[in-house]
């Protein structure tokens, strides 16, 4: 009798221990663009819910310096669906000094193929491509090589300013 007992009351509590974690994560996927919680004043950790790139959880490394090919996570300065304050996670692709060509639609930094920017936004919005020149002094042009990637391509985002940036991301999984 004892045996029967204590039987159903570990498996009773195992199944609330495999229960509780499923809701756990769930809640934590839940918080979209917000930091799940901070590594000391350090490092943060980000969920990205965009298919314009190919992980999901990235560690934000608030110090260092930035150059070309470098992950970042920014704050978005607000529109297109997007409230301020979002995180937006790109590659580097262009540092002050490089130049930014475009002909129509299609974009280059020092001549290396970066993308097209599309007429409208995958919820219809209307969007305008960023000017070609020279990428000025503390900022940088960003982008991801995925078409529906909202970023220096487009007007609305146009380069991102240093100040914006919170630091380098690296992907976790």
């Amino acid at each position: 009798m004892n045996i029967r007992r204590l039987l159903a009351y570990s498996l009773q509590r195992l199944l609330l221990y495999f229960l509780a974690i499923p809701r756990f994560l769930s809640i934590c996927l839940l918080m979209v663009y917000v930091p799940i919680f901070t590594l000391l004043p350090f490092f943060s950790i980000n969920i990205n819910q965009s298919k314009s790139l190919p992980d999901h959880v990235y560690l934000i490394s608030k110090w260092g310096t930035f150059k070309k090919g470098d992950l970042i996570a920014y704050r978005w300065p607000g529109g297109v669906n997007y409230p301020a304050g979002s995180i937006f996670i790109k590659r580097i692709m262009g540092v002050p000094g490089d130049t930014v060509t475009r002909q129509g639609a299609v974009f280059w930094v020092n001549n290396q193929y970066i993308g097209r920017a599309k007429p409208k936004s995958t919820l219809g919005i209307a969007l305008e491509p960023a000017k070609a020149g020279v990428i000025e002094e503390d900022t940088y042009f960003v982008a991801t090589p995925h078409p529906d990637s909202l970023d220096s391509r487009y007007a609305i985002t146009g380069n991102v300013q240093k100040a914006q940036v919170i630091g380098k991301a690296y992907a976790i999984f």
